[in-house]
């Protein structure tokens, strides 16, 4: 594979400058300078309104056609929304609460919000739509004090709105229905008011450190911390990529899917396109077996330039593009990189991925991923090269300064730069607790070099610090690592697992099931209850061998699993064993699930528990 050619794209340079520090410590940097970025990102907006009115900015699913908007009718309608945000009182103390997912009236409201230095919050929309108590969207609104609150469908958001988790008084815009009870306006009303010079006059007090958004993101214990994100961060990273990344800012058309709440989609995706003018096409679906074909039906009309998915997307469409002649010339016809995040991307399916665009087009298209998080606006590293090493995670973007900090047997990364966060909202102490020393923050991720010898070759992810323990015999458990390897030996019928045994002898594992997987290869009924399904002997059977073979090639104590167990019911988001962005809060199952844990270490002869010699 690696003689083939590979399709042209301009790439930015990845050399590094290394300096050993004290302890084993490294500092790892870029040593072409960052070059000047914008001061907001929505002056992006008004430059691409200038130099190419006519393009396509933004683009949604309206039945079975596209509704678009232009980047030059989206400097007008922001320019409306943001005036009308002013006449509603919301203020850079009082900003707006976006509840719903991903859409062109979120966009739009984003946009006006920023153009004005009002922050805004992209709110999980599990908070609300699947959320019993409302705890997280009530600590989130306690936190952020919004002035003005917005959801599309009143009718599927209606629920959050019915008690008290809203104070009233707080003005509220949806784009269709109404609420019964509570009033609101239709965002049609926003787009209708007349603009006045209070509209520049607010954009010109907007500086590269106003805030521009609140990311919230789950923490350890489960209720969701607020992440700054300022203008600096996000044009700076903008910045950064582009410069990995040249090509960006000759084409791209991107369809996507990943929500807005999280940082991937935006401040990667969303910001990405708009530094460079580009075209979002939004994904209306996911890489659920459910909503998958959503994507599929779009990726039908759509030929993307730059591709993103989680592994799990990428699975399901390899499979698809094996069979799919059509779908698979209308993917790779553009196509010049596929990107990768939120987990590793295995090596099977990154090399089905290579190997079928080779099949497609005779050319092998990048593959790549990098390391970030919501505090670093978001991306730190990316392997802007044709590395054929999945997992690859790359090297630090221009302006990133990284440190290297033993930890045990790990590295320890900590970042500095532009792109990092200040703080955390109302969060004194987490913030001073997130950065070390000397500024760097302390990401809580281990990475470790392909070469030991030449950094410049990349890095790969290496767990989270956190996370990993000791069994009793002192022996350190790597968990990052070890969770990816079992996941793949026990798929399809395990989704997901926690991994126990600190201070315990051996390891043991917390199972949670694909029920229909489990279900197909035990050969069992739709009707067949869930308990009857994990209980049967073939599931059981299926789990004993692929972890007895695991046992085989990794005999250490470290990564033997002696003993494991199916959960009975899914992680809880109420609970907190579910962050917003969809993992597992793996300490929070392991003291919800504690009797299952005991089954697994003091009642061996539990039926449920498998055992493994």
């Amino acid at each position: 594979m690696t003689t083939v050619r590979q399709r042209a794209v301009n790439l930015g340079p990845h050399d590094l400058d290394v300096t050993p520090l004290a302890g084993g410590a490294f500092a790892v940097r870029s040593p072409h300078p960052l070059l000047p970025y914008a001061r907001t990102m929505t002056d992006r907006l008004v430059h691409w309104a200038a130099v190419r009115p006519e393009t396509v900015y933004l683009a949604e699913r309206a039945g079975d056609e596209w509704r678009t908007i232009t980047y030059g009718a989206a400097l007008d309608a922001t320019r409306h929304v943001a005036q009308a945000l002013l006449d509603r009182g919301c203020t850079p103390a009082r900003g707006v609460a976006i509840l719903s997912e991903n859409g062109i009236d979120h966009a739009l409201l984003a946009l006006a919000a920023q153009f004005t230095g009002i922050p805004y919050v992209p709110v999980s929309p599990p908070y609300s739509l699947m959320s019993s108590d409302f705890v997280k969207l009530r600590h989130v609104l306690s936190l952020f004090e919004p002035g003005l609150i917005y959801a599309r469908d009143a009718a599927r958001y209606a629920r959050a709105f019915a008690g008290d988790v809203i104070p009233a008084g707080i003005p509220v815009v949806l784009s269709d229905g109404a609420l019964a009870g509570r009033a609101s306006e239709p965002f049609a009303r926003l787009l209708e008011t007349p603009v006045t010079p209070a509209i520049d006059a607010a954009n010109a007090t907007v500086t590269n450190d106003t805030i521009a958004k609140i990311l919230f993101t789950s923490g350890s214990t489960g209720l969701p911390k607020g992440v700054i994100n300022t203008q600096r961060m996000l044009c700076a990273n903008q910045q950064m990529n582009l410069q990995a990344f040249p090509f960006f800012a000759e084409e791209m058309m991107m369809l996507d899917w990943s929500p807005w709440n999280h940082t991937a989609g935006s401040n990667q995706v969303f910001n990405m396109v708009l530094y460079n003018g580009g075209t979002l096409y939004i994904d209306d679906g996911k890489p659920t077996p459910v909503e998958f074909a959503k994507s599929l039906r779009n990726l039908r009309d759509v030929s993307p330039t730059v591709y993103f998915n989680v592994p799990r997307g990428y699975e399901e469409l390899a499979n698809v593009l094996d069979e799919d002649a059509a779908l698979r010339g209308t993917f790779f016809e553009r196509l010049k990189m596929m990107w990768y995040a939120g987990a590793a991307l295995s090596g099977p399916v990154f090399e089905h991925m290579r190997r079928l665009a080779v099949q497609e087009c005779g050319e092998e298209i990048m593959m790549t991923s990098g390391l970030g998080s919501t505090e670093t606006a978001p991306s730190a590293t990316f392997a802007n090269w044709y590395s054929h090493v999945s997992g690859n995670i790359g090297v630090p973007l221009p302006g990133v300064e990284i440190k290297l900090v033993p930890a045990g047997a790990k590295l320890e990364i900590r970042l500095r730069g532009p792109s990092i966060t200040p703080g955390y909202l109302h969060r004194d102490d987490l913030t001073r607790d997130a950065f070390d020393e000397d500024g760097y923050y302390k990401m809580g991720d281990g990475i470790k070099p392909l070469d030991p010898n030449d950094f410049s070759a990349g890095f790969l992810f290496d767990g989270r610090i956190g996370e990993d323990f000791k069994l009793s015999t002192g022996t350190w458990v790597s968990v990052g690592p070890l969770r990816i390897a079992l996941l793949a030996q026990l798929q399809p019928i395990v989704r997901d697992l926690v991994i126990c045994g600190g201070d315990q002898q051996y390891l043991a594992i917390l199972m949670i099931p694909d029920i229909p997987s489990a279900r197909s290869h035990a050969g069992l009924s739709a009707e067949t209850p869930n308990a009857a399904v994990l209980a049967h002997s073939a599931v059981r059977a299926f789990v004993l061998e692929r972890l007895e073979a695991f046992a085989v090639a990794h005999p250490g104590s470290s990564t033997h699993v002696t003993r494991a167990i199916f959960l009975d019911r899914p992680p809880s988001i109420d609970a907190g064993e579910i962050t917003d962005k969809g993992s597992l809060n793996n300490a929070i199952i392991r003291d919800q699930r504690r009797d299952f844990v005991e089954h697994l270490y003091t009642s061996l002869d539990h039926p449920a528990v498998i055992a493994i010699g």
